[in-house]
C-alpha cells in the first residue's frame, strides 16, 4: 500500500521526497514532528543545567540523541498497539502500521533498531542515571493502553515524557533530591497541560470511538485546566529554584516562561484545531526559556 504524509506532519515537502519505504519508516518514527523530542528532550536538559552542568555539552547532545531515538521508539510501540484505533480517527487513518503500509512485523524490528541507538545513549551515563532510566520502562509500556483504561491519560504521560528530569539530575548528581522532586513535578504538570491542549483536536473522533482523554474529560473547562495545569507546574519549578537557592534572582528567571504559559492558556480556543496545535508546538520555546531558568539558578549549586 502507497502511504501518505500524515495531516499534522511539520516537514511535508521533506517527508513527500523520501523513496519509499523510507517515508513510512520516518513518518512511523515521527521524525517529520521534532517537537515530540523536543518535548522529551527539554527535561533531561533541565535536569542537567538545574544540577549545575552548564557544561555538560557532550552529555546534552547525548540526551539529545536518546530523546529522538526513544521518542521514535515510543512512537512505534504506541502505532502498533493502538493500530485498530487509530484506523477509526481521522488524524490518525494515514498512520504507517494503521494503513497498511508497513507490517506488525517490520514495525517490531523498526522498533528493536531505535532501542538498540537508546541503549548506545544509555551506556554513556554513570550507573546510577543507567537504573533511573531503566525504571521508566514500565510506565512507557503501560501508557498506550491508559486511554482505554482512564479517563485521565495525559496524567500518565506527564510521568512518562517528563522522566528526563531525574535521567539528567543523576547523570550528575545523587544529593538534592527534594530540588530534583518538585522539578519533575512541574514538568509532569506542564505535560498534562500542554497534551490536554493537543487533545482538543480528536476530541469528536475520542467520544466517537470511546477512549479518554484530558480534553473530554474537562468538558467546557479545558481552558480552565489548562491554566490551573501551568499554574501548577509554575509553583513546583518556583518551589524547585528556592530550594537550590534563596534568593529571588532564580524565580525571576522564571518570568519569561510563565508569561510564555499564561499566553498560551488564555489564548487557547478548544474549537480551534489549528490554534490548538501552534500552542502546543509552542511548547518547544516554552522548554527553552524553562531550560534557561534552569541555567541561571543552576550556577549557585544546592543550597
Amino acid at each position: 500500500m502507497t502511504s501518505q504524509v500524515v495531516p499534522d506532519s511539520q516537514h511535508r515537502g521533506l517527508v513527500s521526497a523520501l523513496p519509499q519505504p523510507l517515508r513510512d519508516y520516518a513518518q512511523l518514527a515521527r521524525f517529520d514532528r521534532p517537537i515530540g523530542w523536543w518535548l522529551l528532550y527539554w527535561p533531561c536538559a533541565w535536569g542537567v543545567l538545574l544540577a549545575g552542568g552548564q557544561g555538560q555539552w557532550a552529555l546534552l547532545a547525548w540526551l539529545l540523541l536518546g530523546a529522538v531515538a526513544m521518542r521514535g521508539a515510543g512512537c512505534v510501540y504506541n502505532d502498533i498497539v493502538d493500530a485498530d484505533l487509530d484506523r477509526q480517527v481521522a488524524r490518525t487513518a494515514a498512520r504507517p502500521v494503521a494503513s497498511g503500509a508497513v507490517s506488525p512485523r517490520a514495525a517490531w524490528l523498526w522498533l528493536g533498531a531505535l532501542c538498540l541507538i537508546g541503549l548506545i545513549v544509555l551506556l554513556q551515563l554513570r550507573w546510577q542515571a543507567q537504573l533511573v532510566a531503566l525504571g521508566s520502562l514500565a510506565l512507557v509500556a503501560l501508557y498506550p493502553f491508559m486511554k482505554r483504561w482512564t479517563p485521565f491519560p495525559q496524567a500518565w504521560l506527564g510521568l512518562v515524557f517528563t522522566w528526563g528530569v531525574p535521567v539528567g539530575w543523576t547523570a550528575l548528581r545523587g544529593d538534592g533530591m527534594a530540588v530534583m522532586a518538585w522539578l519533575y513535578a512541574g514538568a509532569v504538570f506542564w505535560c498534562v497541560g500542554y497534551d490536554t491542549i493537543y487533545a482538543c483536536q480528536d476530541r469528536e473522533d475520542d467520544a466517537l470511538v470511546g477512549i479518554g482523554s484530558s480534553a473530554r474529560a474537562l468538558g467546557r473547562h479545558v481552558r480552565g485546566g489548562v491554566l490551573a495545569f501551568y499554574v501548577a507546574a509554575l509553583g513546583c519549578w518556583s518551589v524547585s529554584f528556592w530550594l537550590l537557592r534563596h534568593d529571588l534572582l532564580a524565580l525571576l528567571a522564571l518570568a519569561p516562561v510563565a508569561l510564555h504559559l499564561i499566553w498560551q492558556a488564555l489564548t487557547l480556543d478548544p474549537d480551534d484545531g489549528e490554534g490548538a496545535l501552534t500552542r502546543f508546538r509552542a511548547n518547544r520555546t516554552a522548554g527553552l526559556l524553562l531550560a534557561l531558568a534552569c541555567w541561571v539558578a543552576g550556577n549557585a549549586g544546592i543550597g
